[in-house]
């Protein structure tokens, strides 16, 4: 058993990952938390350079020398570490020196749960951005030749004698609702690309007021909704009916998530507004933003979901559009603003973020 590894059992107990280099900088010792986050053992780690575990272990070559001339007493710098095959490790270095000839440095690794959010916003609107164009590129190449399929269908029906032909009189009735239902899904499709927006004073407690007032009448018993509002937020410019429609689209999936809970009797929703401070979204910083949650107790939202949620016509749910969500990201965004989502069993939080002039 490695000894310097049983003398530092007690760093397994860290939640930051620990390592401490020898001279020629190869790995003497890794604890747990360093195992998780670069996701090997400290028995496949043990005498590699530290540097050669990443494709970009350059600049932690060039500190572990610093830190062997003593050069500084610690030393702190947020690293994008690349790794073959997995997305760059986004993690923030502290290197000290070690008065040990033998194992004269300790590398601390944090990951940058800043630099992990922007790096997701990023992608989130980029995503969007992509979604929009081929949103409004497929809505108007189905529209068109949707219009021909329901006009021939109707001029097909009045060639069609009164009598005797009562079946082909249905097909062509199937033909013309099934176009009016795709038509409506087209045009949920467009709606937030064609109408614009409608600017006023906006009393953010007035929007989740509406919101329950909508969901309370659906869902009248079996789900209590709890308001836990800073009533000192200031209104603010923007579209309320497009506010509406986004804070209700994910209320309502919260609520139809907690079926069961709601035959239990014992489902909840939490309405929490905030103000957030020093906030970055889009990278840009904001001295002051909205911070909305809505929470649920329901099952949570299933690991291969997150990622894919936002995107159009995706849905977890038997029979749902996969277009709540997509809208209402498309809302928020509209008005400077980004939805995030924590989920687990047990508790759902999907926090809006609308930033203030």
């Amino acid at each position: 058993m490695n000894i310097l590894a049983t003398s530092l059992g007690g760093l397994d107990l860290l939640a930051s990952a620990v390592l401490i280099l020898d001279a020629e900088g190869r790995i003497a010792y890794a604890n747990a938390a360093a195992e998780s986050l670069l996701d090997s053992s400290f028995k496949v780690m043990q005498n590699q350079r530290l540097s050669e575990l990443f494709m970009s272990g350059e600049r932690l070559d060039q500190i572990f020398q610093q830190a062997l001339q003593r050069q500084f007493d610690q030393k702190r710098e947020d690293l994008a570490l690349e790794r073959v095959g997995r997305l760059p490790l986004q993690v923030n270095v502290t290197v000290t020196p070690l008065d040990d000839t033998e194992h004269p440095v300790l590398i601390e690794l944090r990951e940058n749960v800043q630099q992990l959010k922007l790096d997701r916003e990023e992608r989130q609107l980029g995503q969007t951005q992509a979604n929009k164009e081929l949103i409004r590129n497929l809505a108007h190449e189905i529209k068109n030749p949707l219009g021909g399929i329901r006009g021939a269908a109707q001029l097909l029906e009045l060639e069609l004698p009164g009598q005797g032909l009562k079946d082909l009189r249905e097909y062509t009735q199937v033909i013309i609702k099934e176009s009016d239902r795709l038509q409506t899904l087209v045009d949920r499709l467009l709606a937030p690309h064609r109408r614009p927006q409608i600017v006023g004073d906006v009393n953010i407690h007035e929007v989740f007021e509406r919101v329950r007032s909508l969901i309370v009448a659906e869902f009248p018993q079996g789900l209590s909704i709890t308001r836990d509002y800073d009533l000192s937020l200031p209104e603010f410019r923007g579209d309320k009916e497009q506010l509406i429609q986004a804070v209700l689209n994910i209320a309502h999936n919260a609520a139809q998530a907690l079926a069961e809970r709601i035959e239990h009797r014992d489902a909840e929703l939490i309405f929490r507004t905030r103000i957030a401070r020093s906030v970055t979204i889009a990278k840009v910083r904001y001295r002051l933003a909205l911070d909305l949650h809505i929470i649920d107790n329901g099952p949570g939202i299933p690991a291969d979901l997150r990622e894919r949620m936002f995107y159009p016509l995706v849905s977890g749910r038997d029979g749902g559009s996969g277009l709540g969500l997509t809208l209402a990201q498309t809302f928020i965004q509209q008005h400077s603003g980004v939805i995030e989502c924590e989920s687990r069993p047990g508790y759902t939080d999907f926090r809006i973020l609308i930033a203030l002039p």
